[in-house]
C-alpha cells in the first residue's frame, strides 16, 4: 500500500512552512523547532538528508 505522502529534504519542508507563518524558535543538534505565533502552533523537523514519510506526516500533523 503506498502513502500519499512523498519523500523530501528537508529544506523544502522548511521553505513551505516558513511561507505559512512559521519561523525558527530555536535548535537543538540536527533537530529545529519552528513555530507559528499567530496559531500557536509548533512542529520539530529532523534535519537529515530526506524526510521520510510517516516523519513527514507526522510534521504536518504538529503543525496544522
Amino acid at each position: 500500500m503506498s502513502s500519499k505522502y512523498p519523500v523530501l529534504p528537508p529544506n523544502k519542508i522548511i521553505k513551505t512552512m516558513k511561507k505559512l507563518g512559521f519561523v525558527k524558535c530555536s535548535q537543538k543538534g540536527s533537530h529545529a523547532k519552528y513555530i507559528n505565533y499567530e496559531r500557536k502552533k509548533v512542529f520539530i523537523i529532523p534535519i537529515h538528508d530526506e524526510i521520510a514519510k510517516g516523519t513527514l506526516k507526522s510534521i504536518l500533523e504538529q503543525g496544522m
